[in-house]
């Protein structure tokens, strides 16, 4: 592994020229219910000239130094895109591909992009923008579509276009120096309970959080990762689609989350990053099949090919993590944000402790500012990966960079070995009348033991001027309760899960009691990386109790 990767062409030398006949990437075209897909596999040396072409001819266009949105799928397309964008001195621009229209378009504007590639499914919002006088965008390129159509280009004649391009002598894209320190991605914060802020990320940034990583995380050519969490997201992005690379993996796509467990077992998929509430369905699912299925291979059937889950976005229940253990499958957790290119701590093969996050990276610093009693402080870090600031938002950026430290929001503390430990988010902290503090998140890991709950949301009601309540809005499967419980009516159904409720409350200091749930099999609102829309949900829940 080289120690000194500092951009994104020194990513893509190395993994190219370390073997470029190896796959890089596989996946499948034509999908459709009448016919059988087809499947692509490129090599490395290709994909390399697939992102110089584009490249050269995206800096043809005059575009060297802007802003580009890129808007799809998790797909080969979006991978050429983003390094072609980024190793030819522009800047990229990942959106969410599920926001709504009004809210794409706002972040267009805001970005100030000079182009968008896109995917069909944006098409509408695209032209509309394109209408529009107050727009900045002077191209528009279509990733599916097969010919240049009106005032849209063509992905695939652009590619072609800059081959000529190079075979003509063109070195435009060799000459291009990289400022390895200046902004090269924007990216724009979920904004779920206010204004999306754009995070200002270097290529040192990242690589630097590529490197770091990949001291925790044993990945190597032999390995296949499959890539199904948004990518326009800094987790999966760094994570699968980056350190894949420098790791000189295969990357499979996959079709849909609903196609989860086939891609495993049809892609012979070796590693997979993951969000806990993905991996907890999963892990159900296959004991569930396991349970139907009494050949003696079922596992094996099962888990296929993968080795390796590294599991981030929150802590996982320890439960689910030696039950992926019992099934042969390593598993490591990690804790980072976006602000931070993205990953922060990490456990490793040899060095974990059941409840923490790992232990910090390498190459960064980590502090607990003002601990209480217990230790339990906001999580401040600092280091390369740590991102350059908000875009034009000075005010933000002062708020949570303090002489090179950040403020991650979380609460948590170190224990005497270094090992990391999560307790909630600031702003999630529940304040009692009586002074005592309660972390949420603590009391829905407890509440999401039970094994037909499938989430759970825990919230703060005022019983009067001196007390507070703390309520429960639990999702439940309604197929696992039958399967467990029986079919009984709703009622009855609630009235079982608050007793197991008051057992949890046992095992809780009263203050951290729960005095009232309501159930629903109704799924929370989530991102596209499955983190609950906490405030969407505490607003509808407050008009609906209120």
């Amino acid at each position: 592994m080289n120690e000194n990767i500092v951009n994104f062409r020194q990513l893509i030398n190395i993994a190219e020229r370390g073997n470029p006949d190896h796959i890089a990437y596989e996946f499948k075209e034509n999908i459709s219910k009448d016919s059988s897909p087809s499947i692509v596999k490129v090599k490395y040396c290709d994909f390399k000239d697939d992102i110089v072409a584009l490249s050269t001819a995206l800096l043809n266009l005059d575009l060297q130094g802007e802003r580009i949105v890129l808007v799809g799928n998790n797909s080969y397309k979006w991978c050429v895109s983003y390094l072609a964008i980024t190793t030819g001195n522009m800047i990229a621009v990942p959106l969410d591909r599920a926001l709504p229209e009004n809210e794409m378009e706002n972040l267009i504007k805001r970005s100030g992009a000079s182009a968008i590639i896109f995917e069909d499914k944006h098409k509408d919002v695209v032209e509309k923008i394109l209408k529009q006088d107050s727009n900045n965008i002077k191209y528009a390129i279509a990733m599916n579509q097969p010919n240049d159509q009106d005032n849209i280009k063509s992905f695939d004649c652009l590619i072609n276009q800059g081959r000529k391009l190079i075979a003509n002598g063109d070195n435009t894209y060799d000459n291009i120096v990289i400022d390895n320190k200046k902004m090269s991605v924007m990216i724009f914060t979920s904004g779920t309970t206010n204004t999306p802020k754009a995070v200002m990320l270097s290529q040192y940034n990242i690589c630097s959080n590529v490197v770091a990583f990949s001291h925790y995380a044993k990945v190597t050519s032999d390995d296949t990762l499959l890539s199904f969490l948004p990518i326009h997201h800094t987790f999966e992005c760094t994570a699968t689609f980056l350190f894949g690379l420098y790791s000189g993996a295969k990357v499979a796509f996959c079709d849909g989350l609903k196609y989860l467990q086939d891609n495993l077992k049809e892609y012979n998929v070796s590693v997979l990053f993951a969000v806990p509430l993905v991996l907890e369905t999963m892990y159900k699912k296959i004991i569930k099949n396991i349970n139907e299925n009494k050949e003696p291979d079922a596992i094996s059937k099962f888990k296929g090919n993968l080795r390796l889950v590294l599991c981030g976005s929150a802590p996982l229940n320890v439960d689910t993590i030696h039950g992926f253990n019992d099934l042969g499958i390593e598993f490591i957790q990690g804790y980072g944000l976006t602000e931070a290119s993205p990953i922060i701590s990490a456990e490793t093969n040899d060095s974990k402790r059941p409840g923490s996050i790992g232990r910090v990276l390498d190459n960064l610093e980590i502090k607990i500012d003002n601990p209480d009693i217990t230790g339990v402080g906001e999580i401040t870090v600092k280091g390369p990966s740590v991102m350059i600031g908000y875009y034009n938002n000075p005010e933000e950026t002062k708020k949570v960079l303090k002489n090179g430290w950040l403020s991650t929001g979380d609460y948590g503390y170190l224990d005497d070995d270094g090992f990391l430990y999560i307790t909630g988010r600031k702003k999630d902290l529940i304040v009692l009348k009586n002074g005592k503090n309660v972390y949420p998140q603590e009391l829905e890991a407890l509440i999401n033991k039970i094994p037909y709950v499938i989430e759970s949301i825990v919230y703060p009601r005022e019983e009067s001027s001196r007390d507070t309540a703390l309520c429960a809005e639990i999702v439940y499967s309604e197929d696992l309760i039958v399967d467990t419980l029986g079919d009984k009516s709703v009622l009855e159904y609630k009235n079982i899960l608050w007793n197991e409720i008051k057992e949890i409350n046992k095992s809780l200091p009263i203050y951290k009691h729960i005095k009232q749930i309501s159930i629903t099999t109704t799924p929370f609102a989530k991102t596209t990386t499955q983190k609950i829309k906490r405030y969407e949900v505490l607003k509808n829940l407050n008009l609906a109790t209120s």
